[in-house]
């Protein structure tokens, strides 16, 4: 089984009008545009002040190590299991390994969940 990880900070998950604000160095700083929005996930307290929406209190845990490419199903089977306890997520990837964020409140549950289907939970 895959290893979580908790990550300690607070995020809120944000449209902005640009990333003129944003301090692309800072860790967990995930950005994302289309042709109509740009998103931008990021610790509570480096929200910029041009966000034009802020949904606050998310908490977030990666998954431990680099993910292959070829794996399949990873996001789906932990969205399966979440989604059966009636626990929302919004899931970021990035090349190294997948990030997924749960409302705050439903955060220890979530974890709890994934530790009863054999995820490792490492300590925080």
């Amino acid at each position: 089984m895959l290893t979580i990880k908790p990550i300690t900070e607070e995020f809120a998950i944000c449209q902005v009008e640009d990333y003129s604000q944003v301090n692309l160095e800072n860790p967990f700083v995930f950005t994302g545009a289309t042709d109509e929005e740009k998103s931008l996930v990021c610790p509570i307290e480096l929200i910029p002040e041009n966000a034009l929406t802020v949904d606050k209190h998310w908490s977030v845990f990666r998954i431990e190590g680099v993910l292959d490419f070829s794996l399949i199903g990873i996001l789906s089977k932990i969205s399966s299991l979440l989604a059966e306890h009636d626990i929302g997520i919004f899931a970021i990837s990035t090349y190294n390994t997948d990030y997924i964020l749960t409302k705050t409140a439903d955060f220890q549950r979530a974890l709890q969940v994934l530790k009863e289907a054999k995820y490792t939970i490492l300590e925080s």
